[in-house]
């Protein structure tokens, strides 16, 4: 398929599902791209790495460069089943973890229980020791006690110590004097400091972030050591780089030592790979959606750029106020419903979809692997969505008799029949990922009629269209590869590094050069870590951001900046145009002075991914792509006879119209009456909605 020197992979591993895409050069001196999907192996995760690598047929000897995305830092976290961590912290705030903020979701619960801290209070321990919020020493530190906290914590069975100091954002000396003191005491533990995950203020988040980063840590690093020997034992002979939560990609080395930057790997690959197409196909502005089988994730992408935010929380929900974690993260809504989400009935007779997935293994009860439980995975192929004959991707029988039987469980709670159910399944997963969408658009400031709705993953083409003719999008985008487009968007994905440094002072002409000699020291500094990586400093290119606020207001709007803006002719514009993204956001702006809380410095570097290019369009007419017609329940918009098309017959400049399903090997594209389907030249399929933002897909038929 492809020459030795140029194959590059993604492996990407889901909660159902691990994918892998691979690009190289043909032959023929063209493009190529291989896929392959297999199932994911917990709790060995890495045994689906092999196998998929396996499945797609490619020799690892001649694999030139891997990237790895994985779910094993989010599912070690939300499964607690990380190690047992002893935090160490300045005289006097032992209790900050345990206080956390006043900012329950459940204002109103009077029985609301705030979550436990992932270190118990026994296991928190201080020394003495100060600094000013300007990092100036008010107490010299004192390391006397380090030795008996150390003793304590062999004894109690900690495995990993994290530090986390008052003000070691400003200055974090003291935080490594007490590395280096535990570290020479019991040189064999993982020891995680605040400082080197992040230089922002706010010292409970400051601390959550170690406190998480250093209970996944051995975690972490014992997989990616087995993901790293087996590979080579299987004849991989390249370096494998990690995909981190920011939309680039990292050494192993580094990420092993910072796993928490991979949390949320897996999304933000298929976020930067929408925003990698939308360039290609001049849509900047996107809706990314990601439709797996545990769990449904969007994104909104405004002129190109994905949005990164550092206030991540993990199991934040309306009953939960969940776990901070300040380390740069793609800015996305998650809901768990996916194909795997499993419906259920309450005491009152209601119908609700997920948050609980039938998961791999045994799955939906279509799979025939002794699933009980209905899925939205079942709703679908009752109602013609899903054909019998693609069901994954034609490689399993469904089991129709289970799912009928699923469904037929709670058929008589509801008094439905299994079709009416299956309807309700899909209509009120719908209308979750909605509410979804409207989170990350509508609550945003953002009108979703002026985006284009990339969606991708197993169901995202199965609910796209319904989803964008309930938010008025008028644009769908479904990527080539669907199914596997986050491993894709990993394949498009720059070696990238963000720094983060608080600087408060009132923005103004007196304190320019306070700013600017600030980005200046951070440029260097993380140009000398790509230096690390190998990278030269030509090889850079960095991109400078502002957090700004209102005086005296608690956070901040962050928005791009030259060196330009910090010159007496400059400021004035920054300001109007903080005022403006600030108004956009929240509805107004304030007559007040705007201070300067923090500077963001993006770094990136091309490590060769492959260059996409637009193929001429062809014939438009679809007829070999035609596999035949089948009755399709489209849940709110009725049943009809759809015409049948092969995914893998399709070819640019082909164009159709709905009601249509499209059968490709990991996901069917579901495509109402009313909307018109055009292949272009990079093998997309674009869906059309009816323009009239007043009608509806019923009323165009």
């Amino acid at each position: 398929m492809t020459t030795a020197s140029n194959l590059r992979i993604a492996t990407d591993v889901g909660g159902t599902f691990t994918d892998l895409v691979g690009f190289g050069i043909g032959a023929d001196g063209a493009p190529s791209m291989v896929t392959a999907k297999t199932d994911t192996t917990p709790p060995d995760f890495e045994r689906g790495i092999f196998g998929v690598i396996e499945r797609s047929g490619l020799d690892p000897a001649e694999i030139a460069g891997h990237i790895h995305g994985t779910t094993v830092v989010i599912n070690a976290l939300t499964e607690r089943k990380g190690v047992t961590v002893g935090l160490i912290t300045t005289e006097g705030f032992r209790d900050s973890l345990e206080i956390a903020r006043g900012n329950r979701p459940d204002l109103f619960n009077l029985d609301y229980i705030k979550p436990p801290p992932f270190v118990p209070r026994h296991l928190r321990r201080e020394v003495p020791g100060r600094l000013t919020y300007q990092g100036e020493e008010r107490t010299p530190l004192d390391l006397s006690g380090i030795n008996d906290i150390v003793e304590d914590f062999r004894a109690e069975g900690v495995e990993a110590v994290a530090v986390s100091l008052l003000h070691s954002y400003a200055d974090p000396s003291h935080e490594q004097h007490v590395v280096d003191a535990v570290r020479a005491a019991w040189p064999e533990v993982a020891v995680v400091a605040s400082h080197q995950i992040t230089r922002q203020w706010r010292e409970y988040e400051r601390s959550s972030t170690a406190v998480l980063s250093a209970y996944v840590q051995p975690t972490a690093a014992r997989y990616l050591e087995r993901l790293h020997k087996g590979l080579t034992d299987h004849g991989l002979q390249t370096e494998t780089l990690v995909m981190q939560s920011n939309c680039g990609v990292s050494s192993l080395a580094t990420a092993a030592e910072v796993p928490i930057t991979m949390v949320e790997s897996g999304p933000a690959s298929g976020f930067q790979g929408a925003a990698e197409l939308g360039r290609l196909i001049g849509e900047p502005n996107v809706i990314a959606l990601d439709i797996g089988g545990t769990t449904a994730k969007c994104s909104l992408i405004e002129n190109g750029r994905v949005r990164i935010v550092t206030d991540y929380w993990i199991e934040r929900d309306h009953g939960n106020a969940g776990y901070p974690l300040m380390v740069p993260v793609v800015d996305l809504v998650e809901i768990g419903n996916g194909g795997g989400s499993i419906a259920w009935v309450d005491d009152f007779a209601k119908l609700h979809v997920g948050p609980q997935s039938a998961g791999a293994e045994p799955g939906p009860a279509s799979y025939g692997r002794g699933g009980t439980g209905a899925t939205t995975t079942d709703a679908n192929l009752r109602l013609g969505r899903i054909g019998v004959e693609s069901f994954c991707g034609g490689e399993v029988t469904p089991d129709l008799t289970a799912a009928e039987a699923a469904l037929n469980e709670l058929a008589e709670p509801l008094g439905l029949d299994a079709d009416g159910v299956a309807r309700g399944i899909v209509r009120i997963a719908n209308d979750n990922m909605v509410n979804a969408l409207k989170l990350i658009s509508v609550n945003r400031g953002f009108d979703p009629r002026d985006f284009t709705l990339v969606a991708f993953g197993g169901g995202g083409p199965m609910h796209a269209v319904a989803l964008a003719a309930e938010l008025g999008v008028h644009k769908v985008v479904i990527p080539q590869a669907a199914s596997v487009f986050s491993a894709w968007g990993m394949i498009m994905s720059d070696l990238r590094r963000d720094l983060f440094r608080t600087l408060v002072l009132t923005l103004g002409p007196d304190t320019l050069d306070a700013v600017i000699d600030g980005y200046s020291v951070a440029a260097a500094e993380i140009t000398a870590q790509f230096a690390v990586d190998g990278v030269q400093p030509d090889g850079v290119q960095i991109e400078r951001f502002a957090q700004l606020r209102y005086q005296n207001q608690e956070h901040t709007s962050e928005i791009a900046v030259s060196v330009d803006d910090f010159t007496p002719e400059g400021i004035d514009g920054l300001i109007a145009r903080f005022h403006e993204q600030y108004e956009a956001e929240y509805t107004y702006r304030l007559d007040t002075e705007v201070e300067f809380v923090g500077l963001h410095l993006v770094a990136t570097a091309n490590i060769g991914k492959p260059v996409i290019t637009e193929q001429p369009l062809g014939n438009p007419d679809p007829g070999p792509a035609v596999t035949g017609t089948r009755l399709v329940d489209y849940a709110t918009d009725g049943r009809h006879e759809s015409t049948l098309y092969d995914a893998d017959r399709l070819q640019t400049g082909m164009s159709f119209a709905g009601p249509a399903v499209v059968e490709g090997a990991g996901t069917s594209v579901v495509v109402h009456p009313g909307c018109t389907v055009e292949i272009d030249g990079f093998a997309n399929l674009r869906i059309t909605l009816p323009t009239n933002p007043t009608t509806t897909l019923e009323e165009a038929r």
